[in-house]
């Protein structure tokens, strides 16, 4: 965990990251309550938000930013009753237009459509369009964060649709030159398309997340 840890103040060091998502599915509350502890004061100190996968209440117990669920976790309902209503609570809406509505008009901060790339990180159970970012952006207000199988070479397409943030774990940590090249390479994207269609690549903390993941 040192030796990740001291990585992950580099590759946050490298350039604008909105988020850091915390996710070790297969590891005990103790083993995430020790990473939490470790990696937390490293992404805060850098106003950047640590949100924390699947659990609300440990997120609140752990003075986290916020909570990312997918469809099989809490409600969102009850992570917000959980976090209040400062916490960032983003919601896993697959390929899904109603699900992601749902979570909108619900409160969600975020939603987060994929996969749009095989992925390595977990099974996807959906892939989804280009024309879903695209169609989101064009009616709804609420962030969207693209998933799945995104590196720097594939990333343009998903930010033209209109992916307001790119989710990524893979593709920074296993960059052929290292995780914070592929922070830069990812900057030098969304910066592209913020000269082009006025998109702002580095939100203020609380406002959404998450280009970068473990």
């Amino acid at each position: 965990m040192a030796a990740f840890a001291s990585l992950l103040a580099q590759t946050l060091d490298a350039g604008d990251v909105a988020c850091f998502q915390l996710r070790l599915k297969d590891h005990t509350d103790g083993e995430v309550r020790r990473a939490v502890a470790t990696l937390r004061p490293i992404v805060q100190s850098r106003d950047v938000a640590f949100i924390l996968n699947d659990n609300p209440k440990m997120a609140q117990e752990l003075n986290c930013d916020g909570v990312h669920i997918g469809q099989e976790d809490v409600s969102y309902a009850e992570a917000r009753r959980i976090l209040g209503d400062d916490a960032i609570i983003g919601v896993t809406c697959h390929d899904s237009r109603y699900l992601a509505i749902e979570a909108a008009d619900h409160g969600a901060d975020y939603v987060a459509f994929g996969a749009f790339y095989p992925s390595g990180t977990k099974i996807a159970r959906s892939r989804a369009p280009l024309e879903l970012l695209t169609w989101w952006r064009d009616v709804v207000t609420v962030p969207c964060v693209a998933i799945g199988g995104i590196t720097v070479d594939n990333a343009i397409p998903l930010v033209e649709a209109g992916a307001d943030f790119l989710a990524v774990s893979a593709g920074v940590w296993d960059h052929v030159d290292g995780p914070a090249a592929a922070v830069k390479g990812f900057n030098e994207i969304m910066g592209r398309a913020e000269r082009i269609d006025g998109l702002s690549p580095v939100p203020s903390r609380g406002d959404a997340p998450d280009p970068l993941s473990s």
